[in-house]
């Protein structure tokens, strides 16, 4: 997957897991806590959604790299860059 694509995939994880939140107008490298309701159980819930759609593993001392979107990207592109977009 390119960058582009992994950042797609992140948000219609979020529009799933937030489905009532705007994101047109996030700001990639601030925080989703800080411009998003997000809480910790909806971080589990995109650790899970890339484990069922992706089969990615992210260990749990690596969830604070899911805090942002570019956080997110530069954290998932070396683990998602030999996964064929379907």
């Amino acid at each position: 997957m390119t960058t582009t694509d992994i950042k797609k995939e992140i948000l219609d994880i979020l529009e799933v897991i937030a489905p009532d939140e705007d994101l047109t107008n996030l700001d990639d490298a601030v925080n989703f806590r800080d411009q998003l309701e997000l809480d910790s159980m909806d971080f589990l819930d995109i650790v899970m959604e890339l484990r069922k759609r992706h089969r990615v593993q992210v260990p749990e001392d690596d969830y604070i790299q899911l805090a942002s979107m570019n956080s997110t990207v530069a954290f998932l592109e070396p683990l998602m860059k030999d996964i064929v977009k379907a």
